[in-house]
């Protein structure tokens, strides 16, 4: 049992860390970390699709803390999902709603209100963490059922045919799964024709090539280079793929 972060939060900067002490003040006995610290910011739709492949590779019972929120302090709910026995909590700005459209098996609960001592503009700390732990600790939600997900992203795809997220290397990760892309085609990225690889070194030094990521995800890259360089490329980017 852990509680994993995910937030747009960025690597430097006091929030990671006081998300993470007010975890521990509150289940002290459940590990936390920080998964994601930079998911795209203020862009819950790109983010969702991060939360649903991450969140497969952990373990059944674990809780997925989700906090890309630039609605916090406003009357939209917080949320619990557990899909396929896994927990994710977060707003209800469609940041979970990938993760429920990818499970088998997905239940919603709307979180109680937050405390009258909470942040109006702090809601991953004093509202986010608590329910998190909450559930971590006694396997209860903090919360009542919903009949059903709730209707923000319930228009967007299962998988996205777009960048949804760039590393520090310049690659770039689609919201694509690589099991439903065929492991033979080529995807146009910005112009660019872009053949698929298997590991870094097998490719060229400098030619772009797509390859399935550790989490499953069709991703952009280029040994000893950086996708990003590629002209026009840039988080939203809409790529395709044919047959070669």
């Amino acid at each position: 049992m852990a509680i994993h972060l995910i937030t747009d939060f960025g690597l430097e900067g006091p929030y990671t860390g006081q998300v993470l002490a007010r975890l521990y003040t509150d289940a002290p006995e459940v590990p936390a970390f920080s998964l994601f610290a930079d998911a795209p910011a203020f862009d819950s739709r790109l983010s969702a699709y991060l939360v649903a492949a991450y969140g497969k590779d952990t373990a059944a019972g674990d809780v997925l803390l989700c906090v890309v929120d630039p609605g916090v302090g406003t009357d939209r709910a917080g949320l619990a999902l557990n899909a396929d026995g896994r927990w994710f909590v977060g707003p209800d700005n469609g940041l979970l709603a990938i993760a429920a459209k990818q499970a088998r098996d997905a239940n919603w609960w709307r979180l109680d209100d937050p405390s009258l001592e909470a942040s109006a503009t702090f809601h991953g700390r004093d509202w986010f963490a608590p329910a998190a732990a909450a559930i971590a600790r006694t396997g209860e939600v903090p919360g009542k059922r919903c009949d059903g997900p709730p209707g923000i992203g319930a228009e967007w795809p299962t998988d996205l045919a777009e960048i949804v997220y760039i590393d520090r290397y310049g690659n770039a990760m689609t919201g694509l799964r690589a099991d439903g892309v065929p492991a033979e085609c080529r995807f146009d990225v910005c112009g660019t024709h872009v053949n698929p690889g298997s590991v870094f070194a097998a490719a060229r030094a400098g030619v772009p090539f797509w390859y399935r990521n550790s989490n499953g995800l069709v991703e952009i890259a280029v040994n000893r280079g950086r996708a990003d360089m590629l002209p026009g490329l840039a988080l939203g980017t809409s790529v395709a793929y044919a047959a070669t």
